[in-house]
């Protein structure tokens, strides 16, 4: 209990320093640029009545000034709130997958449990009609296809790579997602950066090396599965660019519901895959845990479960979390993340990290932060 406390203040510290080091900007173009689709349409707010008002009464000014420093104040509570569940959420997922994995060594099946556990999660919203459900066609859903592959790859390298290895490797490893981005743009869409950003990707590529040479519990599939997910994330970006920019998808396709359609095709993706690589052992091994005393039908039900839900979740958080901020805080709130969530499964797991790996993760994320830096001022 102590381990979790110490976790969850760690967290909360965090988020609320990565959210309030930044004024908050109200934007859906940060959280559409997560999938790299382009920015939804932006239209002026209406003024409020309770302004119209104050401007028209005496002291208007005065009247005006106060409530835009309480609805400034009010957003930036918001924000604290959305980087707070952000990390909390993403932290519980990284604590829960990892516990789900320990007691079942099932990889595909756990990420596909936890892919298909978010269906729960929108399809009510969508069928209740509390969310606006998006219209898609046949073609549309040809487009969408590349990169539902391109999610799934994401979400089973890095779930098979924290099975194979401590939570905090498989982070270190995935720091040097820019790296294989990079690498992605330059060959598929001839994209050439300034020799600032390429710069930037050294600490990034000599921290992971040292970190990977010193990692005590170091194992190749954990390092090639979190290669996987780091390419099919690049992937899964310049073909959002090539196949959807300028173009004109369905109906009610903002950020959230494209992830809502791509958790749902990617559901699909995963069944028949996981049944061909572990086939129905996963039903005997989880009779096996439970018959071993360890965990009840139910405790085990609930751990596989939670990991669904809180993956599901803090990407939803993420959306609206980086949908308020500037880019820089983006940067910062991501780098920030990163390192708490390495920290938490140390102490969650008590997983030890010699001085090698603790300077080669601390280099490598640093330098995710300078990439992340200098890619926000090259776009300006």
């Amino acid at each position: 209990m102590l381990a979790v406390k110490k976790v969850l203040l760690l967290a909360i510290a965090a988020s609320s320093a990565s959210a309030f080091a930044f004024s908050p900007r109200a934007s859906v173009n940060s959280a559409a640029k997560t999938l790299s689709v382009p920015a939804v349409t932006q239209f002026p707010a209406k003024t409020s009545s309770s302004t119209s008002m104050a401007l028209s009464a005496t002291g208007g000014a005065a009247a005006v000034a106060e409530e835009e420093s309480g609805a400034d104040l009010g957003e930036t509570l918001k924000v604290g709130s959305y980087f707070a569940l952000w990390y909390l959420f993403n932290i519980g997922y990284n604590i829960y997958n990892k516990q789900a994995l320990n007691a079942l060594a099932f990889p595909w099946t756990i990420a596909t449990i936890q892919m298909a556990t978010g269906i729960f999660y929108f399809a009510p919203l969508w069928a209740l009609g509390l969310r606006k459900a998006p219209k898609l066609s046949m073609a549309d859903l040809k487009t969408l296809l590349p990169i539902a592959f391109c999610h799934t790859g994401v979400h089973v390298g890095a779930v098979i790579a924290l099975g194979a290895g401590a939570v905090s490797f498989a982070h270190i490893v995935k720091a040097s997602e820019p790296v294989v981005t990079c690498a992605a743009n330059a060959a598929l869409l001839g994209e050439v950066l300034p020799m600032k950003v390429y710069a930037t990707l050294l600490p990034i590529i000599g921290g992971v090396a040292i970190a990977s040479m010193k990692e005590l519990s170091f194992t190749f599939l954990a390092l090639a599965a979190a290669m996987l997910s780091n390419v099919s994330s690049s992937l899964r970006g310049v073909l959002s660019k090539k196949t959807m920019s300028g173009k004109q998808i369905g109906e009610n396709l903002d950020a959230q519901n494209l992830y809502a359609v791509l958790t749902a095709m990617s559901t699909i993706i995963l069944i028949p895959m996981m049944l061909a690589v572990e086939g129905t052992a996963f039903i005997p091994a989880f009779k096996a845990a439970v018959a071993a005393g360890s965990f009840t039908n139910k405790s085990l039900s609930t751990l596989l479960a939670l990991s669904g839900a809180t993956y599901y979740l803090y990407n939803e958080v993420a959306f609206l979390a980086l949908g308020k901020v500037n880019p820089v805080t983006h940067a910062v709130g991501n780098t920030i993340k990163r390192v708490v969530i390495i920290v938490a499964s140390v102490v969650a797991f008590k997983t030890p990290m010699s001085t090698g790996s603790i300077i080669g993760s601390s280099i490598a994320i640093f330098g995710t932060l300078l990439y992340s830096l200098a890619m926000n001022s090259v776009k300006k």
